[in-house]
């Protein structure tokens, strides 16, 4: 096991990285109830979306450990799994088939991209600020869907949106949630996250918000696997579509962008927790990160599970003294057996994972500081971006609107040579989203 994972070599051993393995897990736990109750909103089965979150994170958790040997892990994306649910589901009307299907497609291109050099090249083009503002936006939306289950904010006809009633049970559940997610993250206490999320379903159970389980333990329900391959309500498999509706595959686009930023930035900051980020500030052998994380977005398709990425929350575990895969393997592990207990997993309530949601929120606003306000080409349109997303209640959407603002500012500022040829593509491929609107 040294010589596999290098721990001498990386003055790491084998305790630290099951320590390490273990706070990562934490860290990320709270994806195992918000991934299937934010599905579940979009018409997947209950069940079936705790194994395939559970089982989607393991296995390629533990695939990133064996591959990059890195103390990176995997896990349904938030953001995606909202568009997944709240837009393809909703708004559009989509079956949860062909929207797993789309995930699957992204994740295909991505990987193709990767195998091809692309990526990176991709993302040189994008600006930084815009990379930055795509973060914030995303932590907006998350908060914003928090603060709604939580029943903290409400719809008004008359002012669009308004505080909800104070007395409400939801509404305490999910102020309980906030503030107890708050007090342990401040106390540094591992897994603050998942711990929010279980004393504000204990609190919610005499207030009548959490369902009482009818058992612990359950046999895993994987009626979501081979999910772009299955037929949706108008019977036509779900990847088909996806492949001949051109609105569907600008939305694979659009997604398949935020796959992009997502990954690159949280490969950096577990890098540099981990000690794998060079002077020049590149992650070493980013490839197999890549390589996996892209086939990761492609079998959450598969699994039915929304796009499987590298989640940020690894930093946690490489703070912790993680450096190798076996962090990752352990993290893996630990997803794995918690797939069996769907039934206790399936009585929390949203409004329960409302704090894990505003906390997540939270985080990814820290890179507003990382943005120059003062250089109108860096900050209006990075600034569309990071209101178009909440007010449009959709990612793509406020992307699109970032880029074809960076593109206007760019031209009547003198800077038109800024604008790389792919953001040119990219642009033209907004322009003709919105027109198919």
């Amino acid at each position: 096991m040294d010589q596999f994972f290098k721990l001498g070599e990386r003055n790491s051993n084998i305790a630290t990285e099951l320590r390490a393995g273990l706070t990562t897990f934490l860290a990320m736990a709270y994806i195992i109830v918000v991934n299937p109750l934010i599905l579940s909103a979009g018409g997947v089965p209950m069940t079936a979306a705790v194994t395939a979150t559970c089982i989607g994170a393991g296995i390629m958790t533990i695939a990133m450990g064996f591959i990059s040997n890195r103390p990176l892990a995997c896990a349904s994306g938030m953001g995606i799994n909202s568009i997944v649910a709240y837009t393809l589901c909703g708004a559009m009307g989509l079956g949860w088939q062909t929207a797993m299907a789309i995930i699957f497609v992204e994740g295909i291109a991505i990987l193709l991209l990767v195998l091809c050099g692309l990526r990176e090249a991709i993302m040189d083009a994008i600006p930084v600020s815009l990379r930055h503002g795509i973060s914030i936006g995303l932590g907006l939306f998350i908060a914003m869907i928090g603060l709604k289950d939580g029943g903290i904010i409400v719809a008004n006809e008359a002012t669009m949106v308004s505080l909800g009633s104070v007395t409400d049970p939801v509404f305490l559940v999910g102020l309980i949630s906030i503030v107890a997610t708050v007090i342990l993250s401040s106390m540094n206490v591992k897994g603050a996250l998942l711990w929010g999320i279980v004393i504000a379903s204990v609190l919610g159970i005499p207030l009548g918000v959490t369902a009482t389980p009818s058992s612990i333990v359950a046999p895993l329900d994987f009626s979501t696997f081979g999910a772009p391959f299955m037929a949706d309500a108008d019977g036509v498999m779900g990847v088909v579509k996806a492949l001949t509706t051109p609105a569907l595959l600008l939305f694979a686009f659009s997604l398949m962008m935020s796959d992009f930023f997502d990954t690159m930035g949280t490969a950096m900051a577990v890098a540099k927790q981990g000690d794998f980020l060079t002077d020049e500030g590149k992650v070493e052998d980013i490839k197999p990160i890549l390589i996996v994380d892209s086939v990761a977005a492609a079998a959450g398709g598969v699994f039915g599970a929304s796009s499987i990425t590298t989640f940020v929350e690894s930093a946690s575990g490489a703070a912790d003294g993680g450096r190798s895969g076996l962090t990752s393997i352990t993290a893996g592990v630990l997803f794995l057996l918690a797939a069996f207990f769907s039934p206790l997993i399936s009585c929390i309530s949203s409004a329960a994972t409302c704090g894990a949601l505003v906390y997540v929120g939270f985080l990814m606003m820290s890179e507003v500081t990382e943005i120059d306000w003062s250089d109108i080409l860096e900050g209006f349109p990075t600034f569309m971006i990071i209101i178009g997303i909440p007010f449009t209640y959709s990612i793509s959407n406020g992307i699109g609107l970032g880029f074809i603002a960076y593109v206007i500012v760019a031209s009547v500022t003198g800077n038109i040579k800024k604008v790389r040829p792919l953001m040119w593509v990219a642009d033209a491929a907004f322009l003709a989203y919105f027109l198919l609107l």
